[in-house]
C-alpha cells in the first residue's frame, strides 16, 4: 500500500508494500553489542533501532558455555520486541524470550526497534543481523509496543 507524501507530492511505500517484502533485504549487522545486566528495578534494556522496516531478523547470543577458555561472559539474554516487555518473571507480565550461550533465534517479522538485556547479573556480548526492507522506520512508528504479546500481558518462551 502506497501513501501520498504531502511535501514532495509523491507516493512512498508502506508498511502494507507487499514487493518491498518480496525483494531482497539491504542487510544490517551489528555486533560486539554488550547486553545491559538485568535484576533490578531499574535495570534498563539496550534498544536497537533500524533506519527501515526489517525483512527478518537474527539474534545471536555470542556468550559462550565454557567461560574459562575464552574469558566472555556466559549468560542468558533476553530479546524482545518492547522495553515494557523484558521484565524479569516476578512482574506481571514479561514478553521476551531467553537465548542461552552460544544460541540464536531468526524470525520474518517486521520490526524497526529490538530489545536486549542480560538474564542475570553478567553482561554478555550480542550480535543482531537484519534484513531491511525499502520501507522507512518512520511508517512504523510504534514497533508494535503496547500489544498484547509484545508490550502487555503474555507469556515467554524459552529457546
Amino acid at each position: 500500500m502506497s501513501s501520498n507524501h504531502p511535501i514532495h507530492k509523491r507516493y512512498e511505500v508502506g508498511v502494507g508494500h507487499t514487493p518491498s517484502y518480496q525483494a531482497s533485504a539491504r542487510p544490517f549487522i551489528q555486533s560486539n553489542i554488550t547486553a545491559p545486566a538485568s535484576g533490578s528495578s531499574t535495570a534498563t534494556p539496550i534498544e536497537i533501532a533500524f533506519p527501515n522496516v526489517s525483512k527478518f531478523v537474527t539474534v545471536r547470543n555470542d556468550g559462550d558455555d565454557d567461560v574459562e577458555e575464552n574469558g566472555m561472559n556466559a549468560a542468558a539474554i533476553r530479546v524482545g520486541f518492547s522495553a515494557q516487555g523484558m521484565h524479569d518473571e516476578g512482574y506481571s507480565y514479561y514478553n521476551h524470550v531467553k537465548l542461552a550461550p552460544s544460541a540464536s533465534f531468526s524470525a520474518d517479522y517486521r520490526i524497526t526497534r529490538l530489545y536486549l538485556m542480560s538474564d542475570d547479573a553478567n553482561t554478555p556480548e550480542v550480535t543482531v543481523m537484519a534484513g531491511l526492507t525499502g520501507i522507512v522506520a518512520s511508517h512504523l512508528t510504534a514497533s508494535w509496543q503496547g500489544l498484547l504479546g509484545v508490550g502487555g500481558s503474555g507469556t515467554m518462551a524459552n529457546i
